[in-house]
């Protein structure tokens, strides 16, 4: 399939330009809560954070001590992270996911949190983010779980193939090589008109064991 052709769902990088450009902030500012959940007590190292966008992620991650790789299809909202983040140390980068490769055995943590493309793209990314972990370091995958989908309180893809859980993407990494905890917990944002919603994320936690089992 063409870029072309992926354009009406993964949107270009003049797309998100033009959206991170129309306003002074997008997103909310707040790291995500997945990402503080599974890595607050995790020693800093080297962390990748693909499709960081205004930066929230990375900043975080930069602040308690972490050497960060941010990456993004927009200079718009790189510029406008970089701007917020600082003298932190974080190394912004212009990427498509889709043709980018993020090199092997380069970090101690990978995270990629609600990039939603479609199922042969998406599989194809989370091989190589998988790939990119070091042994002994974490791949953390979070999404939108599939049971959010239709929902008429949250702004969700709205083609149903883009959500995921976390079992279909633990189902691809070798059991010789990761330990795997999938989950899809639930928690409460607000919605558009401010009102309580019950969300549900789709969250992966891979750890790449140091050695492979000895035959």
């Amino acid at each position: 399939m063409s870029h072309d052709q992926h354009s009406e769902i993964l949107y270009t990088p003049e797309f998100w330009d033009e959206r991170y450009g129309s306003a002074e902030r997008i997103w909310s500012g707040n790291p995500n809560p997945q990402l503080v959940s599974v890595v607050s007590d995790l020693a800093p190292g080297s962390a990748l954070d693909v499709g960081s966008g205004e930066g929230a992620d990375a900043i975080w991650l930069a602040s308690r001590g972490w050497d960060v790789t941010a990456v993004d299809i927009s200079q718009v909202a790189l510029d406008r992270s970089a701007a917020i983040a600082g003298p932190l140390n974080i190394s912004w980068e212009l990427a498509d996911v889709l043709d980018w490769e993020p090199g092997v055995d380069r970090y101690d943590l990978v995270s990629a949190q609600f990039m939603h493309l479609p199922p042969a793209e998406l599989r194809d990314l989370h091989r190589r983010l998988a790939g990119a972990v070091r042994p002994g370091g974490m791949l953390l995958i979070v999404g939108h779980h599939p049971s959010d989908h239709g929902s008429t309180k949250i702004q969700r893809p709205d083609r149903a193939e883009l959500l995921f859980t976390a079992e279909d993407v633990g189902v691809t990494l070798d059991p010789d090589l990761w330990d795997v905890a999938a989950s899809s917990p639930s928690r409460t944002v607000l919605d558009a008109d401010g009102q309580p919603a019950e969300i549900r994320d789709a969250v992966l936690v891979a750890v790449r064991r140091a050695s492979s089992p000895t035959a």
